[in-house]
């Protein structure tokens, strides 16, 4: 008998034992286990403790292994081929290495994913590029009923998984029920989400425990730069280098037709202040998510950062904080340095190789 072939019996008498009277304790291990196993809750990275770790004590591993199964899982879109990681790729710090997202039927966005590394805590409840869910909860349903993302509904995704039957064990050791219902789905999600974080990095290396030789001397210079002069930190705050809220430096302001091709913030506020301000990123991996901006639009950091040198991209709404600082190359090269120098570990992760049936 192959390989497959015991596979696919093992799978059978799984299923089998979990039908409605038969679940004991001595329930044979489904063959999908050993894919996505029980793991301790990972601590805060350097440089991130005292601001992530509070929110970690509160996750339960087998939640986080639900939801790492129902990130993967493309069976919660429309036509079965769409995950949460098509978009959130963890090779590229669960952004994307396109300008926008693309979904079921290869349909195109407008938007490109941003990337959720240490969103286990937050300065404020905002989350996607406007703002407009305040919860990773809320965030990770949106994609699935966005009809050019994953295209589903919930109640279509939700009849899906309840035919697998698979995934009611883990339902039930995650949350204390099989019955499956979309805020489970998201909590699940949010809980795998909340675990991907990205510290001990070089630059936490250097601050934290006095290691001089473990960023460059560009590095350093550029470090002064974006708490100086260029006055980064303005917006770049914290351990998480986000501020959490919304300014307009420009992208995608059209001249000719003086309006922004996407409102961002003000399509949830209705502020006219809002108008093209979108959600300051992280910079925690930043040197991982080309190209850049809410749209894409921006291929390289060296752009980026010679945006704001220019004083961005001026439109009537442009935030007060962003000035022409005439950077010079030199200069510009040290903040490239320094943001390199936050690249760390702890969010690496790999699709599981089996999924519940």
């Amino acid at each position: 008998m192959t390989a497959r072939r015991v596979a696919t019996v093992l799978s059978i008498a799984w299923v089998l034992s979990w039908a409605p009277g038969c679940q004991s304790t001595d329930t044979l291990a489904p063959p999908w286990d050993a894919a996505n196993p029980v793991r301790p809750i990972p601590p805060a990275p350097l440089g991130l403790e005292s601001y992530l770790g509070p929110a970690l004590a509160q996750l339960q591993p087998e939640r986080v292994r639900l939801g790492r199964w129902l990130f993967y899982d493309t069976r919660l879109s429309a036509d079965g081929t769409v995950s949460c990681a098509t978009c959130h790729r963890p090779e590229h710090a669960f952004s994307e290495p396109t300008a926008v997202s693309s979904g079921v039927g290869n349909q195109r966005g407008r938007r490109k994913a941003p990337s959720f590394l240490n969103q286990a805590a937050t300065l404020y409840p905002h989350f996607f590029w406007d703002g407009r869910a305040k919860s990773l909860e809320e965030q990770a349903l949106g994609p699935i009923e966005n009809p050019i993302e994953m295209g589903n509904t919930h109640d279509a995704m939700l009849a899906a998984l309840s035919k697998i039957r698979g995934y009611q064990r883990y339902f039930n050791d995650a949350f204390g029920t099989t019955v499956i219902t979309k805020d489970l789905v998201a909590s699940a999600i949010a809980d795998y989400e909340r675990t991907r974080m990205s510290g001990n990095a070089p630059y936490d290396r250097w601050r934290i425990t006095h290691d001089d030789t473990a960023v460059s001397a560009d590095a350093k210079r550029g470090r002064d730069l974006f708490f100086g002069k260029a006055g980064c930190v303005q917006c770049h705050v914290g351990s998480n280098f986000t501020d959490s809220r919304f300014h307009n430096i420009g992208i995608g302001w059209d001249p000719e037709m003086g309006r922004f091709l996407d409102e961002g913030r003000f399509t949830v506020t209705h502020d006219p202040a809002d108008r093209g301000a979108f959600k300051t990123p992280s910079l925690r991996e930043v040197t991982r998510r080309a190209p850049y901006m809410h749209d894409g639009s921006v291929a390289t950091l060296r752009e980026v950062v010679k945006i704001y040198s220019r004083g961005g991209l001026v439109n009537p709404t442009l935030d007060p904080r962003v000035e022409p600082l005439a950077l010079t190359d030199t200069e510009v090269d040290d903040l490239l340095a320094f943001l390199t120098s936050l690249e760390g570990e702890g969010y690496h992760d790999t699709p599981p190789t089996a999924f519940p049936q």
